[in-house]
């Protein structure tokens, strides 16, 4: 008999670290999580069984879907913005067609299982394109179906695989006889700029918030790469976890839409800096734009509608801008670097 799991990709990342420890300590599930580096060694007691290997590689994917009943998949693999623009054809292999292949295995677990398997899927602000400063401002708080032309390729990847989610959930093979039998159960968060106490940031355009802190812990200089009045919605780490268990755990008939914005608090690059001084005196933060970071940055909202998530499933964060840095990520990372 198959044993039933829940499946993790990219479970070395951010969000995995948080969502290994919560569903361990909180659910009674089994985890199978699936990274291609080794998984950190404080994750591997929380998982029942730990897979290093690629989404890429479907013969392995086909062996999931033979060994296990995967209830809910997390699919937080991919290469983030930054990296992606190093090596956008790499990056769109991974994010489009790494998601592809889990699409298709959470379509062969729905028909095994004669049920929609939930698929959790991590967007991102990156989803976005905003021509410039003058229609960012006057954007305000920007709603899912706005401002959609992404100028990076982990944007344009993000978006196009809300589109297979959606494709995937409600009109996948329309015109075949068994149409509508084999459909998922895609959700979607759109995520702002996420700050981790615990994990070193990876790789994201949105990084220069928690790698401020990080360098200000370890007493080194930080040069920051935007403007200080570059303004983007935030959410610390726990928060992130909440929202997407919470997704996850919502009735589908309370669901309006399958794609939704979250946030908490959008400070200006300025005011993240004022408080890392506050925390850490010592601390060096200079502000020495990159211009081409600047300009996805600029294409992004200073502020997401998260109304419908609110609405739909009562969503509503932990974490404020204050308790956010003073309660949690300012406490924690200076306990790790003591």
């Amino acid at each position: 008999m198959r044993k039933e799991v829940v499946l993790i990709t990219g479970a070395n990342g951010e969000i995995g670290h948080g969502l290994i420890h919560h569903l361990s300590k909180h659910r009674d599930v089994m985890i199978v999580a699936l990274d291609v580096q080794p998984l950190d060694e404080k994750l591997t007691h929380h998982c029942h069984r730990f897979i290093q290997g690629d989404i890429l590689d479907q013969m392995l994917l086909g062996r999931l879907v033979v060994e296990y009943e995967i209830r809910t998949i997390y699919h937080l693999a991919s290469i983030l913005s930054t990296k992606a623009e190093y090596n956008p054809e790499t990056a769109h292999r991974i994010n489009v067609e790494g998601t592809l292949n889990l699409l298709r295995l959470a379509v062969e677990q729905s028909q095994w299982q004669g049920r929609p398997v939930k698929f959790m899927y991590p967007s991102s602000i990156a989803a976005y394109g905003i021509p410039n400063l003058q229609c960012k401002e006057a954007a305000g708080r920007v709603k899912e179906d706005e401002w959609l032309a992404p100028v990076t390729m982990y944007g344009c990847n993000k978006l196009y695989c809300e589109h297979l989610g959606r494709y995937y959930s409600r009109h996948y093979r329309q015109l075949a006889a068994d149409s509508g039998q084999a459909t998922i159960d895609f959700r979607c968060i759109r995520f702002p700029g996420l700050i981790s106490a615990y994990t070193i940031p990876t790789g994201g355009t949105s990084d220069y918030a928690p790698e401020m802190l990080h360098a200000a812990a370890q007493n080194e200089d930080y040069d920051c790469f935007v403007r200080e009045d570059t303004r983007l919605p935030f959410m610390a780490m726990p928060d992130a976890i909440k929202s997407l268990l919470m997704l996850e755990e919502a009735p589908r008939e309370s669901l309006s839409q399958l794609i939704y914005n979250v946030t908490s608090f959008n400070p200006t690059a300025r005011e993240i800096a004022e408080i890392v001084k506050g925390a850490f005196p010592q601390s060096q933060i200079r502000f020495r734009p990159h211009p081409s970071r600047q300009r996805i940055v600029d294409s992004w909202p200073a502020d997401v509608n998260d109304d419908a998530a609110q609405k739909d499933w009562g969503w509503k964060p932990d974490y404020n801008q204050e308790n956010a840095f003073q309660e949690y990520l300012i406490p924690v990372i200076q306990k790790r670097y003591a």
